[in-house]
């Protein structure tokens, strides 16, 4: 008898206990493993079935909240693809990367559309989203959002402002420094141009205040922010 005979007679034997749980082991390993590539694939044909409904769903969404700044009348080309990314910016507050819009008409700039921060609401940041026209006009602004008081400082929001003929914000819409110069751009309570609600300073300070840093910020770049080619990184 040779070492191999003696080494397969000297292995253990598996008792049919053992056997039969070994065996419950591997199908149940192999059903699980069946069951994990069948959902897996399960889940990624959903997700290529639905990815262009949700992509266009989203795109959908965002055309709808530049209109609320600038009204789809104002220009002819597409801003989606018509837009830059511009880097985190303590002019605008950001954080992270955003996108900048650019509107034109006939070919030619008109305006610009996109997002600050205002830091220092009475709740946390307050987001921001503005249209400057090519001339620098402060078009439109409107708070995207924010944790204000309720019934207190979320005034700021159009939506949430008792105001509806001429809510606060519209305070805002087509005005600039050659109107109100940047020294005068804060509230009266601060000895500036805009009003404030009595009490609920704090919201009202944040915005003003962030507008008019942006406002300064992208008049003073305006010609190199429409200048850059499509899809590309705005650098200081």
């Amino acid at each position: 008898m040779d070492e191999s005979s003696d080494a397969t007679e000297n292995m253990p034997q598996l008792s049919l206990p053992q056997r039969s749980a070994l065996y419950i082991a591997l199908r149940t390993a192999a059903i699980l493993l069946a069951f994990t590539l069948v959902f897996t694939a399960l889940m990624a044909g959903a997700y290529y079935l639905t990815a262009p409904r949700v992509a266009a769903s989203a795109q959908v969404e965002k055309l709808r909240l530049l209109a609320v700044v600038l009204a789809p009348s104002f220009h002819d080309n597409d801003l989606l693809k018509d837009a830059i990314t511009l880097p985190p910016n303590s002019a605008l507050g950001t954080s992270e990367n955003t996108r900048l819009y650019r509107a034109r008409k006939n070919g030619q700039p008109v305006a610009l559309v996109f997002e600050a921060i205002a830091p220092d609401g009475y709740s946390g940041k307050i987001g921001l989203l503005l249209a400057v026209s090519s001339t620098g006009q402060l078009l439109a602004l409107r708070v995207t959002q924010h944790k204000e008081t309720p019934g207190l400082g979320d005034y700021i929001d159009p939506k949430k402002d008792r105001n509806k003929v001429r809510p606060w914000i519209s305070q805002f819409a087509n005005i600039g420094f050659d109107s109100v110069p940047p020294e005068q751009w804060h509230v009266k309570k601060d000895g500036g141009h805009f009003d404030q609600m009595a009490g609920a300073t704090i919201s009202a300070r944040a915005v003003t205040n962030a507008s008019g840093r942006a406002l300064a910020w992208v008049n003073k770049n305006h010609d190199k922010l429409f200048a850059l080619p499509a899809n590309s990184l705005y650098q200081e």
